[in-house]
């Protein structure tokens, strides 16, 4: 089956759909990223006669009415859209969202003695031989004649032929010609992203959530365009809050919505624990309100896909648009959203390099906003998800296929509920052997960004463990002040002792969280030798490397960091033995701090 048909289309053409919403540019709201050179030489290159690429749309499904009768789809730009905004921006005038989310023009100058297209500045605006602005004439209609006519009188001295041959090119940009790769109605969303893929030379990858997003901005009829724009503010504003008073300031459509008043909570927001990009909002809010983990299914039922029947209805579309907003809404609800923020930071995790999966996070959020919803108690809520985000990390469950694994989750949790189904991958995946073997087996790396070690870290600040050999820091305090990771038997003394490979020093078993200057009083000396020095600090009442004084308080927080006592009479002999050791004492911390979950 032919899965496209190819087109050309007068530039002219292309400009009317966009203006009439006939053909839909999907990330309006997004940043346009060409500079304004690179729209200069797109309009050269047109007035030169060379090709400019592609454009490929896919078109909307006709979907049936409530009446019987059918409505024609419009056309979604999938690849093109810089180039449809730079033509946009630079002919017609219209304002383009920069990098920095602020309206800004892209004014093109024309020199029609030499032919040569310029971004504008003062210099061309004041020299007559330019035109400063080439938008100034097509989208008010300036005849050929009365171009030519103004010119002339301005530059009175030149080659008139010349002016009129280079100013007739100039006003046929509009009818140049741009080819368009038109994808049929009823390709699936993994052929359309194949096709993408295989036809965009750049490489760029193009995710479903963006053919998401690019149905929902498209949707004029159930205002599609605000819900986005929820989706896209909050995002940008939870990054930059004073973006906020710039959708005050420009933004007048939105401000009407019941959208803005669940944003204004994100002006004083401060956390960076969970900060989602839309990719995130989508997925969460899809599969909470829709129970599916798909995003390809989520763009089908917003075309009004009925899964049976094989058909697009609009009653479908309707009630799709509705779920998703439900689920957006819950999304960004400031009591929501923080809640669960809370619920993390209860289970230890307090520091943004703490979360390596951020799917592990959203499907945490997900579970949340379900469990909410079921009236279950709010201690309870709290365990299963603390449980679930955790248990997700220890197995690695979203790092391979996450949209399966959402999809099988939440249909597994709708089914049988959440306490016996956790209670089922518990017991399968989380045995005795995954406790002693399995996890331990995981601690043998030098990697420090592990997951393990994070979770590790997390049951100390679970526990309020105090840092190795501190009297009064908290592991807590030290990575909310940036504390620093130290190596217990010390990376110097190691490398002198023979041990001068990476892997061997920087063994995750080596570390803990310690003060700096406790460190560098431990400098290159043995395990041995800096204990010698605390037993006669202790015994003398001295303060040489560290402020305990006591020996069952030196015996307690060499416990709460996972490290075995006889690490009191170690040299280099005992490095390798001493890694096994406390891999097996890091493994049953965390065991212990799971459970207390």
């Amino acid at each position: 089956m032919q899965k496209y048909t190819i087109n050309q289309y007068s530039v002219q053409s292309l400009l009317t759909w966009v203006i009439d919403g006939e053909i839909a540019i999907p990330e309006i709201q997004r940043p346009f990223v060409w500079k304004s050179s690179k729209v200069r030489d797109l309009i050269d290159s047109l007035y030169q006669g060379y090709p400019v690429g592609y454009i490929i749309s896919w078109k909307n499904p006709n979907v049936k009415l409530k009446d019987g009768t059918t409505s024609e789809g419009k056309k979604i730009l999938i690849d093109g859209q810089q180039r449809i905004t730079a033509l946009t921006a630079g002919l017609l005038g219209q304002y383009v969202l920069n990098d920095e989310y602020k309206k800004v023009k892209i004014q093109i100058a024309f020199n029609p003695q030499t032919e040569e297209f310029a971004t504008q500045t003062p210099a061309i605006i004041k020299d007559s031989s330019w035109i400063p602005d080439i938008s100034e004439i097509f989208k008010n209609n300036i005849s050929l004649i009365a171009l030519v006519r103004n010119y002339l009188s301005q530059n009175p001295e030149v080659d008139e032929v010349k002016i009129e041959k280079s100013l007739t090119n100039l006003t046929n940009l509009t009818q140049k010609q741009i080819g368009i790769i038109e994808l049929v109605s009823d390709l699936d969303i993994e052929t359309v992203t194949e096709i993408f893929i295989r036809i965009n030379s750049a490489g760029v990858v193009l995710s479903q959530a963006d053919f998401a997003m690019s149905k929902i901005a498209t949707n004029t009829k159930y205002d599609g365009i605000n819900l986005r724009k929820a989706i896209d503010y909050f995002c940008h504003i939870f990054k930059y809050s004073d973006y906020l008073q710039h959708i005050l300031d420009n933004d007048f459509e939105f401000i009407e919505t019941e959208y803005l008043s669940k944003l204004t909570w994100l002006k004083n927001a401060n956390q960076d624990l969970y900060s989602p990009d839309y990719n995130d909002v989508l997925r969460v809010a899809f599969t909470v309100s829709f129970n599916r983990g798909k995003i390809a299914d989520l763009v089908s039922l917003l075309s009004g896909r009925n899964f049976e029947t094989r058909t697009f209805e609009e009653e479908i579309a309707e009630k799709s648009f509705e779920k998703l907003k439900e689920g957006v809404l819950q999304f960004i609800n400031q009591t929501n959203f923080e809640r669960f923020v809370m619920i993390l930071k209860s289970a230890g995790f307090i520091d943004s390099k703490m979360m390596r999966s951020q799917n592990a996070v959203n499907f945490a959020y997900i579970l949340y906003l379900k469990l909410i919803q079921t009236k279950e108690n709010s201690t309870k809520i709290e365990s299963y998800v603390r449980r679930w985000f955790v248990y997700s990390i220890l197995t690695g469950r979203y790092s391979g296929s996450p949209e399966s694994m959402f999809d099988f989750d939440i249909k597994q949790i709708e089914k049988r509920g959440i306490k016996n189904y956790l209670q089922e991958k518990e017991n399968g995946e989380l045995s005795e052997a995954f406790w002693s073997a399995e996890l331990i087996s995981k601690l043998n790396t030098s990697v420090a960004s592990s997951p393990y070690f994070h979770i590790f870290i997390a049951s100390q600040v679970k526990n309020r463990d105090k840092g190795f050999l501190s009297k009064d820091l908290l592991v807590a305090d030290m990575i909310t002040h940036r504390g620093d990771i130290h190596h217990i038997f010390p990376k110097n003394y190691l490398q002198k002792t023979g041990f001068d490979n990476r892997g061997d020093y920087n063994q995750i078993a080596n570390y803990v969280y310690a003060q700096t200057e406790i460190n560098n009083k431990l400098s290159n000396k043995s395990p041995r030798e800096y204990f010698d020095l605390i037993k006669t600090q202790i015994q003398d009442k001295t303060n040489l490397i560290t402020g305990i004084q006591d020996q069952t308080e030196l015996e307690q927080n060499l416990k709460q960091n996972a490290v075995l006592l006889d690490l009191m009479n170690m040299t280099a002999e005992n490095y390798q033995e001493f890694l096994e050791v406390r891999r097996v004492l890091i493994a049953e911390k965390i065991r212990d701090y799971y459970f207390g979950l």
